[in-house]
């Protein structure tokens, strides 16, 4: 059982009866129930810590469902839930997603957007509630926690921002949302590392991912990781018409680290070293990264802690995969559901003489055997999962409830409660690995050779060097390291991230055709949802979506 200090301990204490309801009030209502410094931070610094996690639908940056996860997984090449005949159609929502079909009265894109706002409306509140209660912390005291709610709310913009496009930044607790302006990509782009650059002189040095003082909070190493992500994606962020087929040139765009003009690639590989320089490395195995306790791991940097006995954050994705008769084994239920493309398979080598190392950490295929015993079916027949039989929909395939290889990632909890979703494997958001990839790719993209750093996550599974051209590594129609980050980073949910940055998540791929009109890339952002768009008249819809 994790142990828990300072106001990690705080942190605690909310996450176990964490509100995860659209109405963003802590639970402290007003300000003079505020008796001293503690107090208020309970209710405004811990406070936030609840919605990093979550256990319901569209709650949480990770763990649940229909959500950021699914919206950055499920529309791409990575992994679908196919419909298994009277399973997992629901309204044609999957199907839909791996389509690119969605529209904007979506109720996932309004549920995940409620859940980002939520978060940032409560930075807004709890940091005017910090100041409105000053006197009850040090100046020091104070900024520090501001600054730690700022770049909260820095990181949660990124993801609205990541998805949706042209957004609106509030920065003050206004609940009227026709008084809230929506901002061009570019302009949040920059007002996001303007924010994350201010506030980290004085976010905490701390490990985030280690049972300390900063356990499962925003330090300074999480606010380099997401500066490094920020920066790689320049040329996209800094896009205000991304249907045009034009792009801004990351060489030729200038940025601050360090009172240092950089261009995007320079500026993201120095903060790339930033992260090394603190610490950070590989751990030995990648499996170690996600084992039962993995808050010792040296590589992850941010995670949502999670422990049955403390939290409510759920993890639902190796339930949500598994065969009924795979959970059976394990004794757990479980939902047959996701699977990995036929597509993501075949990147990994499966079938061939020479797979990728990290096939067998990452998949269940073929044959499936529990603590050494075959898994059986109710007629007697082992369990075997068909990587190559995947279809969209599967209804009266023979395969239509074992096609498809299921996630493997993370260590199996054999004391998990709720059927294995709440166990204790914490999360794992951002990693080292995704560092070195980050540097490599930066290298290339500024006219370098970034092979190094690819092969130094290569070389952890005991995988042979690569030697790549910046064209084979970044460019032409298959790029080397876009393969090489799924191969690493499959089911972390970066794949709709690198896909769009390489210039192919509108394309056709794996069983998924170009829809018409898509050549033009406008899905590469989702709809603003329609009653956002019904509440502010001021709101304009992404293009293709008019």
């Amino acid at each position: 059982m994790k142990t828990i200090n300072t106001i990690t301990a705080i942190i605690a204490s909310t996450m176990l009866t964490a509100c995860l309801s659209e109405d963003p009030r802590g639970a402290l209502e007003a300000d003079s129930a505020y008796s001293d410094g503690n107090v208020l931070e309970l209710a405004t610094v811990a406070d936030i810590y609840n919605y990093i996690g979550g256990n319901s639908d569209s709650q949480g940056l990770q763990g649940t469902s229909r959500g950021v996860y699914d919206l950055n997984t499920f529309t791409t090449d990575e992994a679908m839930l196919p419909t298994r005949g009277g399973d997992w159609y629901d309204g044609g929502l999957w199907q839909g997603l791996y389509l690119h079909q969605w529209t904007p009265s979506e109720t996932i894109l309004e549920d995940t957007w409620n859940y980002l706002y939520k978060v940032i409306m409560l930075c807004n509140m709890h940091i005017e509630t910090l100041n409105s209660n000053s006197q009850l912390l040090t100046s020091d005291r104070l900024e520090a926690d501001k600054a730690e709610l700022r770049a909260v709310r820095a990181m949660f913009l990124f993801y609205a921002m990541d998805l949706f496009g042209n957004i609106p930044v509030p920065t003050t607790a206004e609940k009227n949302i026709a008084n809230v302006t929506q901002r061009s990509r570019s302009e949040t782009f920059r007002f996001i590392i303007s924010e994350l650059q201010a506030t980290e002189p004085l976010l905490p040095n701390g490990r985030s991912n280690t049972e300390n003082a900063y356990y499962g909070r925003l330090t300074k190493p999480v606010a380099h990781f997401l500066l490094a992500k920020l920066l790689l994606n320049a040329e996209v962020y800094g896009d205000d018409d991304w249907t045009d087929n034009s792009h801004p040139d990351g060489r030729q765009m200038t940025f601050t680290v360090d009172n240092t003009a950089m261009n995007a690639w320079e500026a993201c590989m120095a903060y790339c070293d930033k992260i090394a320089n603190e610490g950070y490395e590989l751990e030995n195995s990648l499996t170690d990264n996600f084992q039962l306790h993995n808050e010792t791991s040296r590589e992850n940097i941010f995670t949502i802690p999670m422990d049955k006995y403390l939290y409510a954050n759920q993890y639902q994705y190796l339930f949500r995969s598994r065969h009924y008769s795979h959970g059976s084994a394990l004794g757990m239920d479980a939902w047959n559901g996701t699977a990995a493309t036929v597509a993501t398979m075949k990147t990994f080598g499966y079938g061939t003489d020479s797979p990728d190392t990290r096939m067998d950490m990452s998949f269940y295929y073929g044959p499936l055997y529990v603590n050494n015993k075959p898994v059986l079916l109710e007629d007697g027949t082992q369990l075997e999962y068909q990587p190559l039989e995947l279809m969209l929909d599967l209804t009266g395939s023979p395969y239509e409830k074992t096609a498809g290889a299921r996630m493997k990632k993370y260590e199996s909890d054999p004391t998990a409660y709720a059927d294995g979703k709440l166990q204790s494997n914490d999360i794992v958001l951002f990693r080292y690995a995704d560092v070195l990839l980050m540097k490599g790719e930066a290298l290339f993209r500024n006219g370098g050779d970034g092979s190094e750093y690819i092969n130094m996550v290569r070389a952890r599974v005991g995988m042979p060097d690569i030697q790549l051209t910046a064209d084979e590594a970044i460019g032409g129609s298959t790029p080397t390291l876009l393969d090489e980050r799924l191969k690493e980073l499959v089911w972390e949910g970066w794949r709709r991230n690198d896909l769009i940055r390489f210039h192919c998540f509108h394309l056709a791929y794996d069983q998924r055709p170009q829809l018409a009109g898509e050549g033009n890339a406008y899905t590469t952002v989702f709809p603003i949802p329609s009653d956002v768009l019904s509440l502010n008249g001021n709101m304009k819809q992404n293009k293709g979506y008019e």
